[in-house]
């Protein structure tokens, strides 16, 4: 019985080595880390597997060996922390801890560990394994953080958004945009369907649209309504795709609320039908202008075919005289639309005076006139047109307190003469033949006899170097005309400025001059020259918006009237910036109230943040207005202002420009 009972202890044990041996063999192959170590402050390494040495940078088991547990921590605390755990359970289970490399690259492990006691009670050792996570924990943090951008963009769309389960039609998910549409918070968006965000009435045609989707036969279900949750309905277009997730086939509808743009298509239809009565009525309305008691356009349009074939048909002359009352806008923009109204209706009443009974003047537009004379030759015509212009130049048009001269542009085009063969060919030529006149400055006659066959006829092939030069220069000319138009309304513009206040209007001349030559003499380019000249005469401009109240007010100017002086580079600024040639004036006039400091305004820019325009004109400013005499203070002698200019230097004042300024005041001197 012994003998048998040896044999079988020895086959156990003999089976016990096997499986030692298969155990060892997996530890140390697996990827996972296994190990054994004392439990004292540091610790140290009983046991540990090829993994282990891996994981944590070393080259071998042996020289892993020799490093101490805490050597393998970040942070002592977190070891400390780990094994109280690790001692008041027994064991701790997947615990990420935060340890270090040989070499000291951070990496993240989870690790499971138990605590291995000897029949006394007192611990053996601790034995766990470690599995590296880094790459796992950087790639849950990319997909956390993509899923927060999701999430933001997804809230944050203007449009609201569903996911729709399409077998049942309920809603899986929706953002923050849907939930302010509907109505609805977002756990209670979850728990509606389809049927359940539209009225009963549009059921069938709501479900109609959704399965024409479902069959991939549209995409975007148009003027659909919508209801939320307290009944009120708004109409929204939805655009519509598929997504699949876990496998699963989804719908998403993204809801445009268009409510608004329905009304006003719907106010627009009104509009529309308005618009339809107000032209008939406007057929029946008389064929005169309003203002001037003169033939309108209308009524010119109606008889120039006829008096055309008059003539044709009883081979009698007919001539057209076009004429345009030059830079009236200027007119306007010193002096009133109103002043601008009584000069228009003078000047058709003096018309009237000189032409005969049965010719007929015509209001065309504007400021521009038409006159159709039968029975006459281009040569008498042009006399007329001569005689209209001599009598124009001797009148004085406006009212007591203030009267204006006009300079007339005038264009004679003449049946037989001029190879036409319409009516409304005569109006075409003689509106050419004005945009000539207007081109060579106008204040004169001009006939068709006055402009070269080629600006008559129009232009040769575009390929020949003489009609491409015709052409390069009629661009020029009319660019040319373009600009002085708007210049000449632009500066007469800013003249207003010194009918409200005489300060202003005297204070610009003296500030061009200084700033001009501040400009040349620091050799600035001739377009930024012109640049510094043009925003010099402009830089007041926003005095215009500024209350006389203030301008010419005697005392201190309170913290809120100053408040508003400080607006008006931001008001010149405004006015100017629709002329485009004007553009790159702006920052010259917008910031010449800035100071070298910071200390300005309007946008506190320092030193060279301020371009170099805006410098110069600064100091011209201030030179002229230390020097005039102002509502609250008199005038500063030239030495004194000077001096307030010299202690100026490097705070208000660009250093470098006030040197140069000083130069030229000695020079003068």
């Amino acid at each position: 019985m012994a003998e048998e009972t040896k044999e079988q202890l020895l086959n156990g044990i003999k089976d016990l080595q096997e499986v030692q041996g298969q155990y060892v063999a997996l530890v140390e192959n697996v990827n996972i880390g296994v190990y054994r170590n004392t439990a004292g402050p540091t610790g140290c390494f009983i046991q540990a597997n090829p993994a282990m040495a891996k994981i944590f940078g070393y080259d071998s088991v042996q020289e892993f060996m020799e490093v101490s547990v805490s050597d393998l921590y970040q942070n002592a605390e977190d070891r400390r922390l780990f094994v109280e755990e690790m001692l008041k359970n027994g064991f701790v289970k997947d615990k990420e801890l935060r340890l270090q490399k040989k070499d000291g690259t951070p990496i993240c492990c989870s690790c499971t560990a138990r605590v291995q006691y000897d029949e006394s009670g007192e611990i053996k050792w601790i034995d766990g394994a470690i599995e590296d996570i880094t790459e796992r924990k950087e790639a849950e943090e990319e997909l956390k953080e993509s899923e927060e951008r999701f999430r933001t963009l997804f809230d944050n769309v203007t449009d609201g958004i569903l996911l729709v389960d399409m077998e049942t039609r309920q809603f899986q998910l929706g953002n923050s945009m849907i939930s302010k549409m509907l109505q609805y918070t977002p756990e209670e968006i979850k728990k509606l369907s389809v049927m359940d965000i539209h009225a009963k009435e549009d059921l069938p045609y709501v479900i109609e649209q959704f399965n024409r989707i479902i069959r991939h036969e549209i995409t975007l279900a148009e003027d659909i309504p919508v209801k939320r949750k307290d009944g009120s309905i708004f109409y929204a277009d939805i655009n519509n795709s598929f997504i699949t997730l876990a496998g699963k086939k989804y719908l998403i509808g993204i809801f445009r609320d268009i409510t608004e743009r329905k009304r006003s298509e719907d106010k627009l239809e009104v509009l529309n039908k308005e618009l339809l009565k107000s032209n008939r009525r406007l057929k029946q309305l008389a064929l005169r202008d309003s203002h001037t008691g003169l033939y309108n356009h209308r009524y010119l349009a109606e008889i120039i075919e006829k008096e055309f074939y008059r003539a044709k048909r009883f081979g009698q002359p007919l001539s057209v005289i076009m004429f345009d009352i030059d830079y009236f806008k200027s007119i306007n923009d010193v002096y009133g639309h109103q002043f601008g109204d009584l000069v228009l209706k003078q000047f058709a009443s003096e018309l009237k005076k000189i032409v005969r009974q049965y010719d007929t003047i015509v209001r065309f537009g504007g400021e521009e006139f038409v006159l159709v004379s039968p029975g006459v030759d281009r040569s008498k015509a042009t006399v007329l047109a001569q005689r209209i212009l001599d009598a124009v130049r001797l009148c004085n048009f406006g009212n007591k307190e203030q009267t204006v001269k006009l300079k007339l542009s005038l264009a004679v085009a003449s049946y037989p003469q001029d190879k036409i063969t319409k009516g409304i060919e005569l109006v075409d030529l003689v509106d050419r033949i004005l945009n000539k006149v207007k081109e060579d400055g106008g204040d004169k006659v001009y006939s068709s006899l006055d402009i070269t066959k080629v600006e008559f006829n129009g232009y040769k092939k575009a390929g020949e170097d003489k009609d491409t030069q015709i052409l390069k220069e009629k661009i020029e000319k009319l660019t040319k005309r373009s600009n002085q138009s708007l210049i000449e309304a632009v500066f007469a513009f800013a003249k207003t400025i010194k009918l409200k206040d005489h300060y202003t209007g005297e204070h610009v001349e003296s500030t061009v001059k200084y700033a001009t030559e501040i400009a040349r003499t620091l050799e600035l380019p001739k377009d930024e020259v012109e640049s510094v000249k043009q925003a010099a005469i402009l830089h007041d401009l926003g005095k215009i918006g500024i209350s006389e109240r203030i301008l010419l007010k005697k005392s201190k100017l309170t913290r809120r009237e100053f408040d508003e002086i400080k607006k008006h580079p931001q008001i010149a600024a405004d006015i100017i910036r629709p002329i485009h040639f004007l553009h790159k004036i702006i920052p010259l006039v917008l910031h010449h109230h800035e100071r070298w400091d910071g200390k300005g305004y309007p946008s506190g820019l320092k030193g060279e943040e301020i371009v170099i325009g805006a410098r110069i004109i600064a100091i011209a400013d201030i030179y002229q207005a230390l020097i005039s005499n102002r509502p609250y203070r008199k005038a500063y002698g030239q030495n004194e202002a000077i001096d307030i200019i010299k202690d100026g230097s490097g705070t208000q004042f660009d250093p470098k420009i006030v040197e140069v300024f000083l130069h030229i005041i000695r020079h003068k001197k």
